[in-house]
């Protein structure tokens, strides 16, 4: 699965959000890609096959919830 992680108007650096990412999916996944520009940054990541989107989705909103971005993240998944 793919999820396009799409952040406008962050209040912390993207690199955090990357990092916490990258923790949290140490196992399941990673971070293959990223850019920013005019407001707005991505992160793209990649999860390996065996586990659910349900859970892969659980577990990348509550990353978001911690860093307090949840409600600037928009999230484009692909299978």
């Amino acid at each position: 699965m793919f999820v396009e992680i799409v952040l406008v108007g962050l209040p912390i650096d993207r690199d955090e959000v990357e990092e916490a990412l990258e923790a949290a999916f140490e196992l399941d996944g990673e971070v293959t890609g990223a850019g920013s520009g005019m407001g707005r940054c991505h992160l793209d990541l990649e999860i390996v096959e065996g586990l659910t989107t349900t859970v892969a989705l659980a577990r990348l909103r509550a990353v978001l919830s911690d860093l307090g971005v949840a409600d600037c993240a928009t999230l484009n998944v692909s299978e």
